[in-house]
């Protein structure tokens, strides 16, 4: 379910023989704001804090490249869903969360709306493409999500209240077992490894949870790789 308060900015425009979906987002009762370009959306992010931003590139004749870039340049952390034509080359380069290619139905779309819109914002601690529910302990990274033990959802709080910071695998292990033992924290590289395969795309190369070999780990929030959805 989308949260009733949910709050929206759609850049869309009135290309002929393209589908447009405000009508459709608003009949669903989502608060949703229409604009016809990316400096239009731009200037309302700081007066509407948006949860969202879907860019209906196909109806504009662009590829949205440009405005997600320019989006993220004034929030980072705010989540893009981008549409496209049908074959529009390199969309996973984009600097977009989900990438939606023509055509699709409206429940594709919001569906995509209801990951990456959290039905309780204020129980969710957020680090780049990463959602953590502390209460409710679930991880919701891009489309993946996942339900997690107590421990696993201490182990990502220490690492997403530090992002970018490097743990030293001992401490890492004092703060999360609660424990002044540190004489074989296996069972720590056993945890960030489900962890792992809770939110990395390719657990075997981790984008988010590295490894600072011979010291410990860091997360790396920054790293936010596009997907392409394929058509429902």
């Amino acid at each position: 379910m989308i949260p009733p308060d949910a709050k929206l900015i759609l850049i869309e425009g009135k290309r002929a023989n393209y589908p447009t979906f405000y009508a459709g987002l608003t009949r669903k009762g989502i608060n949703v704001d229409l604009v016809s370009s990316g400096t239009k959306a731009i200037a309302l992010l700081d007066n509407t804090k948006p949860h969202l931003i879907v860019i209906n590139a196909a109806s504009m004749r662009t590829t949205g490249r440009r405005i997600c870039k320019s989006i993220h340049q004034i929030d980072n952390r705010l989540p893009i869903i981008l549409i496209v034509d049908e074959h529009t080359p390199n969309t996973t380069q984009f600097d977009a969360e989900i990438v939606l290619e023509l055509p699709f139905t409206l429940q594709k779309l919001l569906n995509r709306v209801k990951l990456l819109v959290p039905p309780k914002e204020m129980n969710l601690l957020k680090v780049g493409p990463i959602h953590l529910d502390v209460e409710n302990q679930w991880v919701r990274c891009k489309e993946k999500h996942t339900s997690l033990t107590p421990r696993l959802v201490i182990l990502l709080k220490a690492l997403m209240e530090h992002p970018g910071e490097v743990f030293e695998r001992k401490k890492l292990f004092r703060l999360v077992w609660e424990t002044a033992y540190t004489g074989d924290t296996r069972t720590l590289d056993v945890h960030i490894s489900w962890l792992r395969q809770a939110i990395e795309e390719n657990p075997r190369h981790p984008v988010y949870i590295k490894t600072v070999r011979g010291v410990g780990y860091r997360l790396d929030a920054d790293s936010q790789p596009s997907q392409r959805d394929t058509k429902e």
